[in-house]
């Protein structure tokens, strides 16, 4: 069912993984998608292709998510490409993990203003055309390291945590236009990034999480359609965890 016809989603970081399979559930639910990628354009391709066999428009967009310049002249090409920008999803991340004794002030840096600082760039940049239509929806991806922490992982945390306070507030200064902000909290997530884990690190992850499996980034992206679609229209400022159950 094209629970999204007529809309249009912009997806940060949409090249690969989670962001790639967010991509095409919201193009598999009707809407047209653009997104943004930092280096993969082979990867970028693949989501291009996948968003046209569903029949939906796209369009990609290389840029720096940490960069407000560019995301402002990628929100603007996609209100000039596509009209309007319905749906932002806040997904660009990295991670630079070690504990906090050792962590460079580089490792800190790169990792908040990709992951948190982008997210203001583009939330501040796809505001105003929403506010101008007096609807739209934001989904920021937070992660469960920001809310129950994670050691090694304190720039993450911090980073991911602070999307969470974002999306609360950006939530209640928003909704007097219609806008509705939410966040996802991934999980443990077949992914790139655990793609790196060892069997024993998985086997450990798994005796914490009580369905006793690792999500997959289509379950993530069930659930980001869902805050985009009609069905959520009146859940704004809540925090999802797509977990298996570990945060309870």
């Amino acid at each position: 069912m094209n629970v999204l016809e007529n809309k249009t989603a912009l997806v940060t970081g949409g090249s690969r993984g989670i962001g790639r399979a967010i991509a095409l559930a919201l193009a598999a639910a009707g809407a047209d998608v653009a997104f943004t990628y930092k280096s993969a354009s082979s990867a970028a391709q693949e989501t291009e292709k996948g968003i046209t066999a569903a029949g939906r428009r796209t369009q990609s967009y290389q840029s720096d998510a940490s960069s407000f310049g560019d995301a402002s002249n990628v929100v603007e090409s996609v209100v000039r490409e596509f009209g309007r920008v319905d749906i932002l999803v806040n997904n660009a991340g990295i991670t630079r993990d070690t504990l906090l004794m050792r962590m460079s002030e580089q490792d800190w840096d790169e990792v908040i203003d990709t992951n948190l600082k982008s997210a203001f760039n583009f939330s501040k940049a796809a505001c105003r055309p929403m506010m101008s239509q007096r609807e739209g929806v934001i989904v920021n991806i937070s992660s469960i390291a920001g809310v129950i922490g994670n050691p090694g992982q304190t720039n993450y945390a911090a980073a991911k945590a602070g999307m969470i306070g974002m999306t609360k507030t950006l939530a209640k200064e928003l909704a007097s236009r219609n806008i509705r902000v939410n966040a996802v909290a991934p999980g443990f997530i077949e992914t790139d990034m655990t793609g790196k884990l060892t069997q024993q690190q998985k086997d450990a992850l798994l005796g914490l999480v009580p369905l006793k499996r690792m999500g997959t980034p289509d379950d993530i992206a069930h659930v980001v359609v869902f805050l985009s679609s009609p069905a959520a229209a009146y859940i704004t400022g809540q925090v999802l965890c797509v977990d298996g159950g570990l945060v309870m």
